[in-house]
């Protein structure tokens, strides 16, 4: 730990080593359950280390927010993730109030090699936000959302979820791109890249990014911009956590209508050729202001079907217009396709993907919708209610950026596959998986690169994953992350 930002005296640290309660810390609840003079950690090359009682409550005194261990009342609440496949214990969870305490964390983990995990939603699709034996640094309560309506910008603390931003915006006639899951983290979400309903229009998330704040390995507080720090800004934008901790992202707003032209059209599968032909040929043709996806699902009734996600961002009289060519298509189970309030559609899978729920995923990037690629979409869908195949589309604003623009290279892609698959029970954890990866394994000739928030085994090709971005990735990380502290991502290896 940087002993500059602490008081240690030697009374303190002898008085630490009698006590199984840290005195530091107790004024915050946390609880050291091993009576001996320190607790197990692990290094980031996953050797076993030791962690002194004296140092960790050191880091409490320093920290605004508790430090917690198990034992603490809230430790276990804390950290859980989303995903129910992970049930890590890390050694630690520093809960961070502001950015001060985000750099005392990071110099603690630093100065003990400790591994690091950053835990910002905790939404990690592969359970990148947490580990056993580390430390968790937890970004939860840092959630401000704060709007400039003059000047149509937003800061929004790391830890704040696409819920939150997406309230505080709309309430004030404006919007930006976010996900399809409200209580996914912005901070996560954002540095991956950032898909969702609105990026035809406004372009990814990524591209709506204006500045940032951000703790790097050293402990420093940075502020960046295409003005400021540019390397680090370009990075940021596509290239995960592997540089630092983002306290705050400052967002582009646009003027938005929240009541919008949305909702889903629902074919029975067996019209799946039909819907998925029509959709190949029409799709490229559309407007920047429709965003139209395809579904593969199968209902908990075990009815199979075939949908269409559907949003306006305009007109709704001009989207009905647009819309007409895809609702003449077959026989309709389902069409609610409506003007509604926008959180309506941002907030329809929270249910589906609940916190707990045991998922695993894979996906992939398309260039074209091809013929081949609805012939194989249709051979190898798989009737099961804890399947599914859906998409982000893409193309548009999405493509007004090249591919060295930003780190995120993937910007010819008119859409993204995303094979699902979620259970309950953990005895159908293999079974689950199996899934996935079969349906995904049909489909990956069709794809080309793919999305890291997403993927579970990106690890081992995230160099070609890159593209011609990698090597200026891996510069840029050699020289703010030499250490590569922060690994819990899709890693970029340092040069």
């Amino acid at each position: 730990m940087n002993r500059r930002r602490f008081c240690k005296t030697t009374l303190a640290a002898s008085m630490a080593a009698l006590y199984p309660f840290m005195a530091g810390c107790e004024k915050k609840g946390t609880v050291a359950t091993q009576a001996n003079t320190s607790i197990r950690g692990i290094s980031l090359g996953g050797a076993e280390i030791e962690l002194e009682k004296a140092a960790i409550r050191e880091l409490g005194d320093a920290m605004t927010g508790p430090v917690m261990l198990s034992g603490h009342p809230d430790y276990d609440g804390a950290r859980k993730i989303w995903n129910g496949m992970h049930d890590k214990h890390p050694a630690l969870i520093a809960r961070c109030q502001n950015t001060e305490d985000i750099c005392h964390a990071v110099d603690f983990a630093r100065e003990r090699n400790l591994l690091l995990a950053v835990r910002g939603g905790g939404h990690s699709w592969p359970g990148k936000s947490t580990c056993d034996d580390g430390m968790m640094l937890d970004l939860a309560d840092m959630k401000n959302v704060d709007i400039d309506a003059a000047g149509q910008s937003a800061w929004c603390q790391g830890g704040a979820l696409l819920g939150h931003l997406d309230d505080a915006t709309l309430a004030r006639g404006l919007v930006t791109t976010a996900g399809v899951v409200s209580h996914t983290g912005v901070g996560g979400f954002t540095l991956g890249g950032g898909f969702g309903r609105l990026n035809r229009k406004y372009g990814l998330t990524i591209d709506n990014v204006l500045g940032a704040e951000i703790v790097t390995a050293d402990g420093t507080v940075r502020q960046v911009s295409a003005d400021n720090e540019p390397d680090l800004f370009w990075a940021i934008r596509g290239g995960g956590g592997n540089f630092g901790v983002v306290s705050k992202f400052q967002f582009q707003l646009h003027s938005f209508d929240r009541n919008v032209l949305s909702g889903m059209l629902v074919w029975p599968i067996e019209q799946a050729r039909e819907v998925l032909e029509f959709y190949a040929e029409w799709s490229p043709t559309v407007s920047r202001e429709l965003y139209v996806g395809p579904v593969m699902a199968t209902m908990p009734d075990g009815t199979q079907i075939v949908a269409m996600e559907v949003v306006y961002n305009g007109d709704p009289t001009q989207g009905e217009k647009e819309l007409a060519p895809l609702r003449a298509i077959g026989t309709m189970m389902v069409d609610d396709v409506k003007v509604q309030d926008y959180k309506v559609t941002q907030t329809k899978e929270d249910a589906m993907t609940a916190h707990g729920i045991r998922s695993y995923a894979k996906n992939g990037m398309v260039k074209e919708f091809t013929q081949d690629l609805v012939d194989d979409m249709i051979d190898a869908f798989i009737p099961d209610p804890r399947a599914a195949i859906f998409t982000h589309t893409a193309g548009g604003a999405v493509k007004d950026h090249g591919e060295l623009d930003t780190a995120f290279p993937h910007r010819n892609a008119e859409t993204m596959l995303v094979f699902f698959t979620g259970w309950t029970d953990p005895d159908q954890d293999a079974e689950g998986k199996a899934m996935c990866k079969q349906w995904h394994a049909a489909l990956e000739n069709h794809t080309g690169g793919y999305y890291d928030n997403i993927e579970w085994e990106g690890d081992a090709s995230v160099v070609g994953n890159y593209g011609p971005n990698y090597a200026r990735l891996s510069k840029i990380k050699g020289q703010y992350d030499a250490g590569n502290l922060f690994r819990m991502n899709s890693n970029i290896k340092p040069t």
